[in-house]
């Protein structure tokens, strides 16, 4: 299950109802049913159809120009037991999710999950087979559009300045310029409350892992009394992806790296490390100083570090991260890399930046960027420079409306999972969201590393609050721990 999810994905890194400006947060909706066809041939799957959802591009102009929303659905095998519809996001933002619900069935959805319901997934606006965004960008661009390399000094950071500069610059002058503004989440939430309405379901029940957690926030936020049962996997804080959000990924490899170098330090013989965790850490800095000074079969240190990072992601990637680490330490054939290549094209960077950049301001201090890489160069040495590096977020217009606060306010309908040692989005980010919540909400904290609880690790009781929450409706009375 994680290795088929992880080949999907990009690491992110390298990742009152509020009302918004103009926009209603509850407006008339189109009630159009889906017409449910074959999908395209890149996702198509056993049992899986497909349809295309006109929604506004603006909503607050709602007789306007429109775009698509490619929308999936795995029908439940069991009419009679189906209870309503659960729609599934895996995150990104920039990612693909037609066949995200099949991804979900053959890695383990439980039947009294999987019976339950129509199991939706969709592209969400500007990715994939929705009406996709592009920023016309170079090869080289689409890699380092949301990874410039590593900063070490001031002038690192003012020469990826520069280049984030031509990106923002190229993006609001690209064919799709007019819709990057309206490629958000507020706007995403409203699409999925479209999708609802077009599936003729008075409430919607939704799983969201990732940055799909802070989608899920928004859209019942804005849609209270829509929202089923909702379950949000490994959180982002209430603020979404903003700045702060990307500088907590340094706190989250620092977090998560002891159990990596436990695992390494373990078998000393198989991998070469070091016997000790302290040893392991001292070889991640001298590979990282080797590699910036002298790139090898592909790693510079940059990539190295993007590639740990997102190891770090599922135990099950430690084991090829340690002899990827002894490949690169001993000059062999490197194996391949623990993440996927990118996608063809730069829909996936120009739908990223599009959200995490129209979503809230970033800071356009060039100098404030050099700030924020310096304490956490001494913070999170590891890889907090990396995530402190200034983007084309730094040269995006302001956003369209104001950030969805999130409130308490609503029923309680929300189930939190949240892994103490997730290198993505780090416990102290979905704390953050739990107290925004309130009583909305219940949270289920696991001992355990990674990013990802349900169907993506090992831990029976994460997985069957999940389960039973889904199934039954009943969840914790208060807050919840469960040990490793």
């Amino acid at each position: 299950m994680v290795q088929k999810l992880m080949r999907k994905i990009l690491p992110v890194a390298l990742a009152a109802a509020a009302v918004t400006s103009g926009v209603p947060a509850v407006a008339a909706v189109d009630e159009t049913p889906l017409v449910w066809g074959p999908c395209p041939a890149d996702v198509a799957k056993p049992g899986l159809q497909c349809g295309t959802l006109e929604v506004p591009l603006d909503y607050r102009h709602p007789d306007g120009r429109k775009i698509g929303v490619a929308v999936s659905r795995l029908a439940s095998a069991k009419p009679a037991q189906r209870r309503g519809v659960l729609l599934v996001n895996q995150g990104g933002p920039g990612l693909a999710g037609l066949d995200f619900p099949v991804t979900l069935a053959d890695g383990g959805l439980p039947p009294q999950v999987r019976d339950a319901y129509d199991v939706i997934g969709f592209d969400p606006r500007g990715v994939g087979h929705s009406t996709p965004v592009t920023c016309d960008m170079t090869p080289e661009q689409v890699g380092t559009s949301v990874n410039p390399p590593f900063p070490h000094t001031a002038a690192d950071v003012t020469k990826a300045a520069e280049a984030a500069k031509t990106v923002a610059g190229q993006c609001f002058t690209s064919e799709t310029a007019a819709m990057l503004p309206f490629v958000t989440t507020a706007n995403t939430a409203r699409d999925v409350d479209r999708i609802r309405a077009a599936l003729g379901a008075p409430k919607l029940s939704y799983y969201g892992a990732s940055y799909g957690t802070y989608l899920g926030a928004v859209y019942t936020t804005l849609y209270p009394d829509r929202s089923d049962r909702i379950v949000l996997d490994s959180s982002l804080g209430p603020d979404g992806y903003d700045v702060e959000a990307l500088r907590s990924q340094g706190l989250g490899f620092e977090t998560r790296f002891p159990d990596f170098a436990k695992l390494a330090a373990a078998d000393p013989g198989r991998y070469g490390l070091g016997a000790t965790p302290a040893a392991v850490t001292a070889k991640y800095f001298e590979l990282t100083g080797r590699l910036d000074r002298t790139p090898a079969q592909g790693y510079d240190g940059t990539t190295f570090r993007a590639i740990t990072a997102f190891a770090l992601r599922s135990d099950a990637l430690l084991p090829g991260l340690a002899t990827l680490w002894h490949e690169l330490d001993t000059g062999r054939p490197a194996s391949a890399r623990s993440g996927a290549a990118a996608p063809a094209g730069d829909n996936f960077p120009a739908s990223y930046l599009a959200v995490v950049c129209g979503d809230s301001r970033w800071p356009q201090s060039v100098g404030t960027y050099q700030r924020n890489v310096a304490v956490d160069r001494i913070r999170y040495p590891k890889y907090g420079p990396f995530t402190a590096n200034i983007r084309p977020c730094a040269f995006w217009p302001a956003p369209a409306e104001p950030r969805v606060r999130i409130t308490g306010r609503g029923p309680s309908t929300v189930l939190m999972v949240q892994n103490l040692r997730d290198p993505a989005t780090p416990l102290p980010d979905a704390l953050r969201l739990r107290a925004a919540f309130g009583d909305r909400a219940r949270m289920v904290t696991v001992d355990q590393g990674g990013h990802g609880v349900y169907l993506f690790a090992a831990n029976k009781c994460g997985t069957t609050a999940v389960t039973g929450y889904f199934a039954t409706g009943r969840r914790p009375a208060h807050d919840a721990f469960c040990p490793a």
